[in-house]
């Protein structure tokens, strides 16, 4: 399970360091690939390969007669790049996704259970402002408590 918030930075060849909390746990499980796509608030979805699969699966089941699912499956695996955790433990991060996310030099990776987003600093800070002021708001639709 990825937790956790990360500031870090993406180098001059599109290159980011995997944290080395994230790149341990990564590694417990076998991980040396991971697969970057479109992730929704303008972030990047981040899936250990085994979880890539188990996703495609779920997808897979969408009807692909429906508007909804046929768009989104479409933009999610058109956009989707699969990327080597190298001997520094960097992925590479293509243009075309980096421009989806709109990130600079500076990023955020977080671990949402599953999988990592990668997210720009502004969008992130701008996004958890949001998200933080009805954090409560959301725990009670949720969990019903």
């Amino acid at each position: 399970m990825f937790i956790g918030e990360y500031r870090c930075k993406i180098d001059s060849k599109g290159r980011v360091v995997i944290p080395s909390k994230l790149r341990k746990d990564l590694f417990t499980q076998g991980v040396k690939n991971v697969f970057i796509t479109r992730g929704l608030e303008r972030c990047l979805f981040v899936f250990p390969e085994n979880m890539w699969y188990a996703q495609t699966e779920k997808l897979k089941s969408l009807p692909f007669t429906k508007v909804d699912p046929r768009a989104f499956t479409r933009l999610f695996f058109s956009g989707a790049f699969q990327s080597k955790i190298d001997g520094q433990g960097r992925v590479v991060l293509p243009q075309h996704l980096g421009s989806y996310a709109e990130l600079n030099e500076n990023i955020v990776i977080i671990g949402v259970g599953d999988r990592l987003e990668i997210w720009s600093e502004d969008n992130w800070n701008s996004y958890s402002k949001r998200a933080m002021e009805s954090y409560g708001k959301i725990a009670e639709t949720l969990l019903g408590g």
